[in-house]
């Protein structure tokens, strides 16, 4: 398996370079023979850009990639995965609110399950979490039913960062929404393509506030809900 790790930065010094130390020393499963690992800066204007330089430099392994105006994280994302050269492609945030640890997991999972996408999941038993936001925890959890109901496959965290992907699944795809819709329209269109083709995997979460450097807004949840419904009522593509 050759395996692309796509990373979106928008302002993240102060985490990003644990994030690749923690990547880097990760026990990875034996099929996985080759990796990369591409960074996108989202136009940061804080020191993320000259730290990613720094550590991306001299290791042949990192591919890195700036937008020179901030696009969004699915914009980010997008532009990792036009430029994946691997089979495989999962997606990592630049933050500490998931654990790297939990990949080998993912991995596996899709090894031994043979499906063609692995969802992580914040909420299905087996890890010990802190406690988090209430209300993001019921609009999550409304979100996911919705997703869940539309497209006929039961979920319990559509919007957790951690997705892994086969490319040939992605290339059947088109993904146009570049902030935070674009985890429910990644697994509505990736599942219309064939619906019994995931597996969830329990995660780890951190979760952090708005001054620790948490991006997500109350307006960004109702692009959310806009997005379920356009690309799973509607079938837009």
């Amino acid at each position: 398996m050759f395996l692309t790790i796509v990373i979106p930065v928008f302002n993240e010094q102060n985490s990003i370079a644990e994030v690749l130390q923690r990547l880097d020393m990760l026990e990875w499963p034996q099929f996985v023979d080759r990796r990369e690992i591409i960074i996108v800066n989202d136009s940061s204007d804080d020191g993320s850009h000259d730290i990613i330089e720094r550590i991306s430099r001299d290791n042949d392994r990192y591919r890195v990639f700036h937008h020179e105006k901030n696009k969004g994280k699915g914009a980010a994302i997008r532009t990792g995965i036009q430029y994946a050269k691997g089979d495989v492609v999962l997606i990592q945030d630049a933050d500490f609110e998931l654990s790297p640890e939990d990949i080998p997991r993912m991995l596996q999972a899709m090894d031994h399950l043979n499906v063609g996408f692995v969802n992580g999941s914040r909420f299905l038993p087996g890890i010990d979490r802190p406690l988090h936001s209430y209300k993001r925890y019921l609009a999550n959890r409304f979100f996911t039913f919705l997703t869940s109901l539309l497209i006929n496959v039961k979920l319990t965290d559509m919007a957790c960062g951690y997705k892994l992907v086969k490319k040939s699944l992605l290339d059947k795809i088109t993904l146009t929404e570049n902030r935070f819709g674009f985890e429910a329209e990644l697994i509505i269109k990736a599942l219309r393509v064939k619906r019994n083709n995931v597996a969830e995997i329990p995660v780890q979460y951190f979760p952090r506030n708005e001054g620790e450097g948490k991006k997500f807004r109350s307006s960004d949840a109702i692009r959310i809900l806009w997005v379920i419904f356009k690309y799973g009522l509607l079938r837009i593509n």
